[in-house]
């Protein structure tokens, strides 16, 4: 609704959009009957609620890395090593128009 109100968001609804609305039900049970026929132990269907789309993108993350199994790796101890230095370096200033500006 807020893109048919709001004229900065009207360029987003196509006609394709606007007939959608019409077959919204005929989308609702042809995705029901996609889901109950393929929706197996082996390849199964998730479905995301997206009204808030921050909200829905980690909860997906979050859900996807829990279908991984994990374990700890072990790994071998790092040590760094001494810095090299030469006393005859001279690093030159970077110049100010080479930064992005801040803004947050």
């Amino acid at each position: 609704m807020s893109r048919i109100h709001d004229p900065l968001k009207q360029w987003k609804l196509s006609a394709m959009d606007l007939q959608s609305r019409r077959r919204w039900e005929d989308y609702t049970k042809a995705k029901e009957t996609m889901f109950e026929r393929t929706h197996i132990p082996e390849v199964p269907w998730w479905v995301v609620e997206g009204n808030n789309k921050k909200r829905a993108r980690l909860n997906c993350i979050a859900h996807l890395l829990e279908q991984i199994p994990y374990k700890e790796v072990p790994r071998d101890e790092v040590e760094l090593p001494d810095r090299k230095r030469d006393d005859e370096y001279y690093r030159e200033p970077i110049p100010d128009d080479m930064y992005v500006p801040p803004r947050y």
